[in-house]
C-alpha cells in the first residue's frame, strides 16, 4: 500500500507543496502543463534554493511573465542562507495567500467562478476531486468566518492566480503519485500577525484557523505565518491522518521551499512516499492494516441502520457489523463497526455522519492477519457457482461456496439454498480429486 507522508515542521503552503512534489519526482512538465491549461496566463518558475543547509525546490507562479502575487522581488535573494526576507515587510512567507501592503491582488473570484474554472481544466478526475474539495473547504471556512452563504463567498487572496495555480497544480501532482493514504505530522502555524484583505490578524489567520479545527497544531520558530489557507485546505482535502503511523520505506523524498529564509530555521516542507514497514502481529501469515470505525447508536431505527450498512459496503468498506450493546441509562443500542482500507476512512466517516444519528466516530488502525483467497468456479446441476478458497503457503484451510451465487441458483431452480451450497462443495471436491 503506497503511503504519502507530509511533515509540516515549518508549516505548509501551496508553493511549498509544489516544490516538494517536484523534488519528490513529480515531473515539472505535468505541473507546467496544468498551469497553462487553466487559461489564466499562468506558468511556473522552478529553481533550486538553499534553506538552512537543506537543498530544496522553490516554485513561483507567474502571470503573463510577472510574479502573480504582484511583487517583483525575484532577485534571487533566497539563493543563499544568509539572506533574511523580512526587510520586504511581507508577513506571508509561504505562498502569498495574503495581500501585503503595497501589493494588492487584482482578482477576487467567487466560489462558482472558481468551480467553473476547475471544471473546464483538462486535468484527471482524481486531481479535479482534490482541487474541488480544497476550494470547497476554503469556501466553507470563509463563509463561516464572515457569516455569509457559501455561494456568496468572494476569495480575495486565494482567488488570485497564484493561489488557484497552487491548489490545482498541487492536486494534479498529488493525484499523479498514486498514493492510497496520506499522513501528516502536527502542523506548525507560526506566530505574530498577518495582513489579510480584511485587516491585520494574529497568526493563524481566521480562515486558516477554521480549516485547522481538529488538526494538531503548535507554534515554533520565527514570528511569521507558516501555515496558509491553501496549505491547510490541501491537508484537509487529502483526508490526512494525524495519529501515530508505521515507519515508511521511502521510495521518494523531496523538500519544497517557502519564500523566506530566516536564519537557522529550515523553511521547507518535506514530502515522502513509500510503503509502511510495520509487520502484522503474527509472522506465520501475511498481514496488512485496516481502519476500524465504530459508533454506538441508541436512537436509530432498524431500517436506517440496515440502509447505512448497505451503503458502507457500496462505498468501499471491507466489512460492516452491528452488535447489540447496553448504553448509558440502561438503553439498548447498537455498536456499528466498519472496516476499511487505510485512506478510505474519510468518505466512510462522512457517510456515517450523514446516514446515522451518531455524533462521533471512534477511529483506530489495527493489524490483521489474513489468508490468501481465490474464487474457483465449479459446474453444478444448478449452474456455475464460485467457491471461495482460503489458503496459506499453498495449504487449503477453508472452502466456502459464494453466497450470492448459491442464492441465485436456488431461486432459479426452486431448490433450498442448502442444496445449492452442498452441490457446489461436492463439485469442488470432485474437481480437486481430479487435479490431484
Amino acid at each position: 500500500m503506497t503511503t504519502g507522508s507530509i511533515e509540516c515542521f515549518a508549516g505548509i503552503s501551496g508553493d511549498m507543496m509544489l516544490g516538494a512534489l517536484i523534488a519528490a519526482g513529480v515531473p515539472a512538465e505535468l505541473l507546467q502543463k496544468t498551469a497553462a491549461g487553466l487559461g489564466i496566463g499562468a506558468e511556473l518558475r522552478i529553481r533550486s534554493v538553499n534553506r538552512s543547509g537543506i537543498q530544496a525546490t522553490r516554485v513561483e507562479v507567474l502571470e503573463n511573465g510577472r510574479p502573480a502575487d504582484g511583487s517583483d522581488h525575484h532577485h534571487h535573494h533566497d539563493e543563499g542562507p544568509d539572506h533574511d526576507h523580512h526587510h520586504h515587510d511581507h508577513d506571508h512567507p509561504h505562498d502569498h495567500d495574503h495581500s501585503s501592503a503595497g501589493h494588492p491582488h487584482s482578482h477576487a473570484r467567487n466560489w462558482p467562478q472558481i468551480r467553473d474554472l476547475i471544471t473546464a481544466a483538462a486535468i484527471p478526475q482524481g486531481a479535479r476531486r482534490i482541487a474541488f474539495r480544497a476550494f470547497e473547504l476554503l469556501a466553507e471556512a470563509e463563509a463561516k468566518v464572515h457569516g455569509i452563504p457559501v455561494e456568496k463567498v468572494h476569495f480575495h487572496e486565494v482567488g488570485a492566480v497564484d493561489s488557484i495555480v497552487d491548489i490545482v497544480c498541487s492536486a494534479a501532482g498529488l493525484d499523479s503519485l498514486g498514493v492510497s493514504q496520506w499522513r501528516c505530522t502536527p502542523v506548525n502555524v507560526g506566530s505574530g500577525f498577518v495582513n489579510c484583505a480584511h485587516g491585520r490578524f494574529p497568526v493563524p489567520a481566521p480562515a486558516t484557523a477554521e480549516l485547522l479545527k481538529g488538526i494538531p497544531v503548535y507554534s515554533a520558530g520565527p514570528q511569521m505565518e507558516l501555515t496558509t489557507p491553501t496549505g491547510a485546505a490541501l491537508l484537509r482535502a487529502l483526508d490526512c491522518r494525524f495519529d501515530d503511523h508505521a515507519p515508511l520505506a521511502n521510495s521518494a523524498l523531496g523538500y519544497g521551499a517557502g519564500n523566506h529564509d530566516p536564519q537557522g530555521f529550515p523553511n521547507v516542507l518535506r514530502l515522502s512516499v513509500g510503503t509502511p514497514t510495520r509487520r502484522a502481529v503474527s509472522t506465520d501469515f501475511p498481514g496488512d492494516r485496516v481502519m476500524v470505525l465504530e459508533c454506538a447508536l441508541d436512537d436509530v431505527t432498524p431500517q436506517v441502520l440496515a440502509h447505512a450498512m448497505e451503503l458502507a459496503l457500496e462505498h468501499g468498506a471491507l466489512d460492516v457489523m452491528a452488535a447489540p450493546v447496553v448504553m448509558k441509562k440502561g438503553r439498548p443500542g447498537t455498536l456499528l463497526t466498519v472496516l476499511a482500507r487505510p485512506g478510505d476512512e474519510g468518505p466512510l466517516q462522512r457517510l456515517l455522519f450523514r446516514e446515522t444519528t451518531t455524533l462521533g466516530i471512534r477511529c483506530h488502525e489495527e493489524d490483521r492477519v489474513i489468508l490468501d483467497r481465490e474464487w474457483v468456479p465449479v459446474d453444478t446441476e444448478y449452474g456455475k457457482i464460485r467457491v471461495k478458497i482460503a489458503s496459506s503457503t499453498g495449504e487449503i484451510l477453508n472452502a466456502m461456496p459464494e453466497y450470492e451465487d448459491c442464492r441465485r441458483a436456488a431461486r432459479e431452480h426452486s431448490v433450498p439454498l442448502r442444496a445449492a451450497m452442498e452441490a457446489a462443495l461436492a463439485a469442488w471436491g470432485e474437481s480437486k480429486k481430479a487435479s490431484a
